[in-house]
């Protein structure tokens, strides 16, 4: 499966089960082992569970393949490697605290949000609005 349908099946996935604050960046230049990563995050357990869970079925239903999937037991941080594109699901406090972003965030791919619910005008790319600004 090439990159962007990958990439769209997986947003798709983590939309469905209600992910926040979904980021995609493109890591070509950085890692030689995947292509991409997709950051989101789970409000508990049962939910970043969940999210996993569904790109799980979403990317093999799809025809893709699911390396693996790391993090079940406690579901704080799960990680699942679709081969190209790496997903990490995270709750607030641990997202907060590591700051993937730092590491992978170089290059932010421009993604359209809420595709099937809504025809949303956000990006993965573009943080949402703070309130205190």
């Amino acid at each position: 499966m090439d990159i962007p349908k990958l990439q769209r099946v997986i947003i798709d996935a983590l939309e469905d089960v209600k992910a926040e604050d979904i980021r995609v960046f493109d890591t070509t230049k950085i890692s030689d082992l995947f292509d991409r990563v997709i950051i989101a995050t789970g409000n508990s357990n049962r939910q970043t569970k969940s999210l996993a869970m569904s790109v799980k079925e979403s990317v093999k239903e799809k025809g893709g393949d699911v390396i693996s999937v790391e993090g079940m037991e406690t579901g704080e941080w799960v990680l699942v490697d679709c081969g190209d594109i790496i997903v990490h699901i995270l709750q607030p406090m641990l997202r907060s605290y590591y700051q993937l972003e730092g590491i992978w965030g170089d290059k932010p791919v421009r993604v359209k949000l809420g595709s099937k619910a809504n025809k949303s005008k956000r990006f993965a790319s573009e943080p949402e609005d703070d309130e205190d600004d």
